[in-house]
């Protein structure tokens, strides 16, 4: 098979995150061990970049500009975006993580490639809701809510009994007092997490 003709499939239907699997599916008459074969040698030449096993990404004739947060919904699914990352990108705490962090009802994952470092942490299926879409440069993207995602991060921080030092998570007090306190209150009950105690200072 022609990697000319992979590319026009994939890029006609904006697939740039593939599995072997998937071409499989675009190409019926191929069979898998010779897909197996063409990926090797296209990663090879860095036509194609590996994500993760078998996942994998086009990079030619260019690298697309796919988001991080994207790519994390991809690589390891069903997740969302939260905790830090979702803080961040509100504009809850004025740091930017340095890795991707997500929420899955998954076994929790860590995954390293060319991108960064994605981190997946597990909970209960009961946990696994409280996110939305949002469009990322034509892709969508499962992202927590805001306030998901600060309940998210609260109940990792004070998980195994750990005292929460709420200061020391530099929360942005303007944008606190644009949440929903009845999300709060709801997301924290999935939980069993008091978050109107907990964030008295802030709502």
């Amino acid at each position: 098979m022609r990697f000319e003709d992979l590319y026009k499939e994939l890029a006609d239907k904006k697939y740039y995150v593939f599995s072997c699997e998937d071409l499989c599916a675009f190409f019926p008459a191929q069979k898998k061990a010779s897909f197996k074969q063409h990926l090797y040698r296209w990663k090879q030449n860095g036509m194609v970049s590996s994500l993760k096993r078998n996942l994998y990404e086009l990079t030619f004739p260019k690298a697309y500009d796919l988001s991080d947060m994207f790519l994390a919904n991809k690589i390891y699914a069903p997740s969302y975006v939260s905790l830090e990352t979702a803080l961040s990108h509100y504009g809850l705490i004025p740091e930017v993580s340095m890795a991707v962090t997500s929420i899955t009802a998954k076994a929790t994952r860590r995954f390293k490639n060319n991108h960064g470092l994605f981190i997946y942490r597990s909970v209960q299926e009961k946990a696994f809701c409280g996110y939305t879409i949002e469009n990322h440069n034509g892709f969508d993207v499962l992202i927590a809510e805001a306030e998901k995602a600060l309940v998210d991060h609260i109940y990792f921080k004070t998980l195994r009994n750990n005292k929460l030092d709420i200061e020391a998570l530099r929360l942005d007090k303007k944008k606190m007092a644009g949440l929903n306190r009845k999300k709060l209150d709801t997301y924290g009950r999935i939980y069993g997490i008091h978050m109107k105690g907990i964030l008295h200072d802030y709502l």
